[in-house]
């Protein structure tokens, strides 16, 4: 791995104004003259700094700041304060030097236009940054090979699935090939195979392009599966920073067991089994040790009629408020 930076940034916050509106009638008149304002810290003093060529998970619930940090850094937002630096350059500037550098994809954002196909933005995007014919060429082949998008590319955007307008949004976001990529929610309402290919495809342009890559989720197995380290974030304030071997090591030390029942299934003797996250009848969730989760889901099965039984990773809202609510 490089010893270049790509991205540091020091004490970095985001303050907004966000007006204060009270209940009635009266207060609604009273906002026509007089509008009372409250100060929201959507991010409060981050630091962190990450190498060319790494891939980074950006954790957080909901509302976290996640995404608010990635437009400060890709430089569609003013931070309130600190500093910022993403290859060398000041976000905020937009110096065309810079913007040819970096990239972004939101997951609930489209940047292809919705009654053409995808072809014409891509020529669009080899316009914009001046990319030359032959490289265009050998990039959006390259690109297409990889996400096996050949057959829907004259396709207009509108007829696409959401996994296959994901594919093309990524083509977009890597034919002027970025050092920098930004990444929010990418695989948000994807199915799991869509999911997979996702995840490997950027595994891939890693390794082969050392492309820089930020991936916001709240998904942690996106993560887990992409990114050796992960930065946590909740309420706008940095908890965690390191691999994510060892928060889930330190932290995920249970998983999941959402099993649905023939019959309902008195609550205390499931408590024998685990710790019992959500109770709805004949549906329930149960909390039960990482090293164990095989041999308890076993005893589920031979214990009770059980119709389905699926294992997951604990929610990081849950590792949050467990481990790090102080």
């Amino acid at each position: 791995m490089s010893e270049k930076v790509a991205i540091e940034v020091k004490g970095l916050s985001k303050h907004f104004s966000v007006p204060v509106k009270a209940e009635g009638f009266g207060a609604s008149v009273k906002s026509l003259f007089y509008r009372e304002y409250k100060s929201v810290k959507a991010v409060e003093k981050i630091s962190f700094r990450i190498e060319e060529g790494e891939m980074v998970g950006f954790l957080g619930p909901n509302g976290a700041g996640k995404t608010t940090t990635m437009k400060m850094l890709s430089g569609i937002l003013y931070p309130s304060n600190g500093v910022v630096k993403v290859l060398g350059y000041n976000p905020t500037d937009r110096k065309p030097a810079f913007q040819k550098q970096i990239s972004m994809v939101m997951g609930q954002k489209n940047q292809l236009w919705w009654d053409l196909p995808a072809t014409d933005a891509y020529i669009l995007n080899k316009e914009i940054f001046n990319i030359p014919t032959h490289e265009y060429k050998q990039t959006l082949d390259e690109l297409v090979a990889l996400l096996g998008v050949e057959e829907i590319l004259s396709t207009p955007v509108r007829k696409l699935s959401l996994g296959q307008r994901m594919k093309c949004e990524l083509i977009a976001a890597l034919l002027h090939r970025p050092k920098v990529l930004f990444l929010d929610e990418p695989t948000i309402g994807l199915d799991v195979v869509t999911q997979k290919k996702v995840r490997e495809f950027l595994k891939k342009i890693n390794r082969e392009m050392k492309t820089t890559i930020l991936l916001t989720s709240h998904y942690m197995e996106d993560v887990q599966a992409v990114c050796p380290r992960v930065i946590m974030i909740n309420r706008g304030a940095k908890l965690y920073d390191g691999t994510i071997d060892n928060l889930i090591k330190t932290y995920a030390t249970e998983k999941y067991l959402q099993v649905d029942f023939d019959n309902e299934i008195p609550r205390e003797k499931l408590e024998a089994i685990g710790r019992v996250v959500e109770y709805e009848g004949t549906r329930v969730v149960i909390a039960v040790p990482r090293v164990a989760h095989a041999k308890k889901a076993a005893e589920l099965l031979t214990t009770y009629t059980v119709d389905n039984l699926d294992i997951q990773e604990i929610k990081l809202e849950d590792i949050i408020v467990k481990h790090f609510s102080k």
